[in-house]
């Protein structure tokens, strides 16, 4: 008998300590598993918080490369002007909200929300049936957004003047007697009206021919580092370090900038009215936060963005209950600054925030949204990811325009290493709404068995209208 027990024991060993399976997890904190990867693949540090067996033995960083830039045609030399930037005529959908939206009430008692939060019912109770309803409270997620997750996003400042030059956007921003300066690089511009993909601290999706990208250097203007970062950087430089603004809420107002420089300067050959932004892991939760807040964008595709990102905080929170090793709203809060002080206060409480992330992805609406993700990373979120974005579809179903979203969701590849297979569904994306060509969008896809394990049921417990 002993030797039985023995040998039981030794089986259970092994069977713990067996090499990981590539893609498998194989470190991070808080994590007890092997640490050893199978034949041909190596233990690759994401982040401090997980490691993935990923094939060969190379390194590399959990955020995405800096982008290669093509070599351009000088343009025209510089103009300058400190004039209001104009809207374009022919700008990207509208929302459509009307200036007689309701603020938020100034005492919201917060209720417990096990599930996802209904789109279609507002703050107070009200259901949402008509588009111009559904416009007042796409403000209100807005407003909810700004003050329990991301910070206050302010309006353009009371002067902007840029140049450029050389494939080089100067941009000066004046606010109270303070200003701050910065630039973004454009390449591939050469040409009439070609449209540009703006990069969240670079792009990992490949770059098609006719289309220009236009890098954005977030951590210039507001630091990522960690959770010392907060107020640091341009941003909080012209509107000081206690600014109630997240990071990924200082990027968001960087592009914006961005684009009142674009139409305020010539020579780019930029059309405004085709304008894209993307980025990788936590630059693509600053991709998707650019697309929400910025209605002059026309398309967004946040890349493998997790929780935080495209990933919804209830589903995450119920992975990790279930031994997932996930990002969580817990632990994000205590690696960086991309959430304003105010979530903290709702993290070991999520059901009581009033937004998630399907909500988040709803503010794009009516524009494009594509949502590239990976199965193959449990930190990623898969399955929170998958449903709070299949849910997130329910909104541009009710509008009407469910083929104006989509989700691209494929595994068995490095984090920020966009796969072969799914090019085609970038493609389709981009001739539609970037190069104006007639496509097939209706995508919403995951490799992940049985919808990720995403059971809508235990989810959803409204339903979707047909806004009129």
């Amino acid at each position: 008998m002993a030797i039985k027990v023995s040998l039981i024991t030794l089986a259970l060993a092994v069977s713990v300590f067996a090499d990981q399976p590539l893609w498998g997890q194989c470190g991070g904190m808080n994590y007890s598993g092997s640490t050893t990867c199978a034949s041909g693949s190596a233990c690759i540090k994401m982040s401090d918080w997980y490691s993935q067996c990923q094939p060969g033995s190379s390194s590399p960083t959990a955020d995405p490369p800096a982008p290669s830039n093509p070599t351009v045609t000088p343009p025209a030399p510089p103009v300058t002007t400190t004039v209001d930037a104009p809207t374009s005529t022919a700008a990207p959908p509208s929302t459509g909200a009307p200036a007689a939206c309701s603020p938020l009430p100034s005492n919201i008692t917060l209720k417990s929300i096990p599930k996802l939060p209904d789109p279609f019912t507002d703050i107070s109770g009200n259901k949402i049936t008509t588009k111009a309803q559904w416009a007042c409270r796409r403000e209100e997620i807005s407003q909810l957004f700004q003050k329990y997750e991301l910070g206050t996003l302010p309006p353009k400042p009371s002067g902007l003047t840029a140049t450029y030059s050389g494939g080089t956007l100067s941009i000066t921003a004046t606010e109270g007697g303070k200003s701050i300066s910065f630039t973004a690089s454009i390449s591939g511009n050469t040409g009439t009206k070609v449209p540009a993909i703006i990069g969240i601290g670079g792009i990992s999706i490949p770059r098609p021919n006719g289309v220009a990208q236009i890098n954005f250097n977030n951590d210039d203007m507001a630091a990522q580092q960690n959770t010392g970062s907060r107020g640091q950087g341009k941003f909080y430089t012209l509107y000081g370090s206690g600014h109630s603004a997240s990071s990924m809420m200082a990027w968001a107002w960087g592009v914006g900038r961005v684009i009142d420089a674009l139409e305020i300067t010539t020579g780019h050959n930029i059309d405004l009215t085709k304008l894209a932004v993307s980025g990788c892991s936590r630059n693509g939760k600053g991709a998707l936060v650019a697309g929400a807040f910025n209605e002059r964008i026309a398309l967004t595709i946040p890349q493998e963005s997790g929780s935080g990102g495209a990933g919804c905080w209830r589903i995450s929170d119920a992975m990790m209950a279930k031994g997932i090793n996930t990002q969580t709203a817990k632990e994000i809060v205590g690696e960086n600054v991309w959430f304003s002080k105010s979530f903290e206060s709702f993290v070991n409480t999520i059901p009581t925030l009033p937004v998630d992330h399907h909500l988040l992805a709803a503010l794009v609406a009516p524009r494009a949204l594509l949502i590239i993700d990976n199965t193959g990373i449990d930190w990623l979120g898969p399955q929170s990811v998958f449903g709070c974005m299949k849910t997130a579809n329910k909104v541009y179903q009710a509008l009407g325009i469910a083929d104006s979203m989509g989700v691209s969701q494929v595994g068995n590849h490095n984090h920020c290493a966009f796969p072969s297979n799914e090019q085609g569904d970038l493609t389709a994306f981009i001739n539609k709404f970037l190069l104006g060509q007639s496509t097939n969008t209706n995508i919403v896809k995951t490799d992940g068995a049985n919808n990720a394990g995403f059971v809508e049921n235990d989810w959803v417990d409204w339903t979707t209208p047909t806004l009129t």
